[in-house]
Parts: structure tokens; sequence; C-alpha cells
């Protein structure tokens, strides 16, 4: 790829540069940028409200899903534009974090499989960022092996009856609408009996628990649903066939997660220009230097995978099982630098509050906040999986369950 800017692209750039500097909420740049990882918050401020009132801001003028059709709320721009402005918006992008789901997963989605009037209905919302997104598929049974979930969905008539339990769920505490993966056939093997649907979650019946994490915050949800009523028109997709809906879901998911996960890198670096050794410098050591050159070659090879799977999109082209490549390195990253940064902090490493702690505990923060990045959007192992199997070619891993009808696939007590 050429990464220098056409004069279309340098056009573009220079717009949206001179509208982010007319109107992004500066009073907030400085939280911002030193926000990181597990903990991004704004003093005297709801985070969500300044997020919803930045991202009406941008959809008013044309800024909003960049890449996403006009008629639902986009501009049309390319994948490269798309880029250019995410480059522009700088410290401000983190307020897209509550978005990232919507925008990245369940919109795709909905332009994939639901119907036109529903699209035109539910995508410019969702753009705007008036009304929030969450997807409903891990479950305390069935996480990373998604297709064995059991959350069931009867149908009755033209409408269907859920019951079942999600968990894990990012954001569904303050989320407006979800998609929701059931099993609607528990008499075939387990891929091939689901179906998806989207459901407003304020809907009679769901009840949305916040889990409490280590680091203090509630960014995950258990979702139950009894006797929840969808109608049939909300389904996407032809009955059973939920799985290759879901791939598509996927497959944006972990493209959104694998280029928007944060490396840490950026902290680290300006951490070891700043901190003072007991020989010095510790940019100076020459461990250090040879820690932050590592760190250094694997951020840059993240951004030039993302580059590649932007290439593709430019071209048309499905996002593939290569995005995986992003999430499984960028998750493990993430946490080794938060664990050396700790190290470099000796005893001061075990502050961990935002007064106390050596910058304002940002990695104590980012390391609580590590393993969930690692589990969301698939695990380590299941990436693997996917890398091998599905980039490299490699035989598939042994599935003992794989043509076994789901209600026969043994479980425990029983």
């Amino acid at each position: 790829m050429n990464f220098d800017d056409t004069p279309q692209e340098a056009a573009f750039r220079a717009e949206a540069r001179a509208w982010i500097q007319a109107n992004a909420p500066k009073q907030y740049e400085e939280e911002l940028r030193k926000s990181s990882l597990g903990r991004t918050v704004l003093k005297g401020a709801n985070i969500l409200e300044v997020a919803k009132a930045w991202q009406k801001k941008k959809a008013d003028a044309g800024w909003a899903c960049l890449h996403w059709p006009k008629e639902y709320g986009g501009r049309g721009a390319s994948p490269i534009e798309r880029v250019i402005w995410q480059q522009e918006e700088g410290p401000f992008g983190k307020l897209s974090g509550m978005f990232i789901i919507g925008h990245g997963m369940c919109g795709p989605t909905m332009m994939a499989f639901a119907g036109e009037e529903q699209k035109r209905k539910c995508l410019p919302p969702l753009a705007s960022g008036e009304k929030i997104w969450c997807q409903l598929f891990s479950e305390p049974a069935g996480g990373s092996d998604v297709a064995g979930l059991r959350t069931r969905a009867e149908r009755r008539g033209d409408e269907w009856i859920i019951n079942g339990q999600k968990i894990w769920t990012s954001g569904a505490h303050y989320s407006d609408y979800g998609i929701l993966l059931t099993r609607t056939d528990p008499t075939v093997p387990k891929h091939k009996g689901l179906t998806m649907f989207f459901l407003d979650m304020k809907s009679p019946g769901v009840e949305v628990r916040p889990i409490k994490q280590a680091s203090g915050q509630s960014d995950f949800n258990e979702v139950y649903f009894t006797d929840v009523v969808i109608p049939d028109s909300q389904r996407l997709g032809a009955v059973n066939d939920g799985w290759n809906v879901s791939l598509t879901t996927l497959m944006n998911e972990r493209m959104s997660i694998g280029a928007g996960v944060a490396t840490g890198f950026p902290e680290l670096f300006e951490f070891c220009n700043n901190l003072m050794l007991g020989d010095g410098p510790a940019i100076e050591d020459r461990s250090v230097r040879s820690k932050l050159a590592n760190y250094a070659v694997k951020a840059s090879g993240l951004r030039y995978t993302s580059m590649r799977a932007i290439s593709a999109l430019s071209k048309g082209e499905r996002p593939g099982p290569e995005n995986s490549i992003g999430k499984l390195v960028a998750g493990s990253m993430v946490q080794e630098v938060a664990m050396y940064a700790l190290d470099l902090q000796g005893a001061a490493g075990v502050l961990s509050g935002p007064d106390d702690a050596e910058v304002a505990g940002k990695f104590q923060a980012m390391l609580l906040r590590a393993p969930g990045t690692r589990v969301e959007g698939g695990t380590d192992e299941i990436m693997r999986n996917i890398i091998a199997e599905r980039v490299l070619g490699l035989p598939g891993d042994i599935r003992v369950d794989k043509d076994v009808p789901f209600n026969q696939i043994p479980t425990k007590g029983r």
C-alpha cells in the first residue's frame, strides 16, 4: 500500500481537521489524552452524555459512521477516508467507545439482513448515537463456543418467545437495542439450529444486571430473558440460519476490536521518558530501550495488519479471519505492557488509586482491564484456532460434537 495521501485524501483530511478544530469538546481534551484502557472518566461530567452529544454533533454535520451509506446515517465515504477521520479525531475518538459495538458489529449485521424499512428506521439513530446497541451472544455455558448457546426461542404464530440468559454483554446497562442469537431447533447439530433477532432492550421480561469488575467498574452485564416477546419481523436471516448471520457480526467484531484495542505502547513510551531509575532516566537504560523496541515493532506490525484489512475493505471484500491476528496480539500486548510498567514502578506499583498512584494509576487500571480484552470477541485460544485453520490452512481442531444433535450432546449431570 502507498500510505501517502492522494490529493483527494489530503483535501478530505484538511476538511476533517478544520471541522474537528472548530467543533470538538476541547474542555475534555486533556483528560481524554490522559485516559487509557480501563480508565476513561471525565471529572464533573457524565461521559455517556458527553459522548452522545459529540456523536450527535458529528452526525448532524455528516461525520458519523463515515463508511455507511447516506440513507442510513453515514457519509458514503471510503474506508481510507474513515481511517483519516480516526487519525484526525485523536483523543476525542475515545468518546466513541460505547458505540463501537453498535457501529462496528450490529450496524453491519442489520445492513446485511434487516428489511429496508427497518434499516431506514433503526440505523440513522444508531449512527447519531441517539440509540445505543449491544450484542447478546455469550452465555454461561457457551462463551467462545458461541454455537453452544442455550437461550431458547419458541415460535407462536407471528411472534417468538425468548427464555434464557446471556453474560459478559458489554454496555447492556445503557443500551436501547440489541442483536440476539438464540436456539430455535435443538434436534439438529449446534451450528444449524440458531436464529438471530434484534430487540428493544426495554422489552418486558428483559433484566440487566451489571457485573462488578476487579477494577471497580461495571462494563459487562448479565442479561436475563423471561418470556420476552419478539415479532417475527425482527428476525435477521432465515430460521435456523443464525450461524451464517452471526459470522457477519463476528468478523466485523474481530476487525473492530483488533483495530481498536489499545496496546499501551504510547503510554509506556511517555512514562519511560519521564521516569527516573536509580542510575538515571529509564529511557537511557539499555534493558528498558530493548523492551520498548520490541513493543514498538509489535505496535507497528498491528498498524500495518490493520491497514491490510482496510485495503481489502476498500476493494469491497468482507472482513476475513486475518483480523483475529490484531485481536490476539494487541490483547496480550496490553497486559504485558501494563505489567512491565508496574515492574518499573517498584513498590509504588501496588497503589492503584488515581490520586495516589504514579501517572494516576493508568497502568494499574490497564492491567485490571486487560483480561477482559483477551476474552471479549473470542479468547486467545479461539483466535489461534481461527488463524491456524482459516489463515494458515492447517488441519482443523478435533470437534467431536460437530455433527451431533444439540440435545444429545452430553452435559454435566447427565
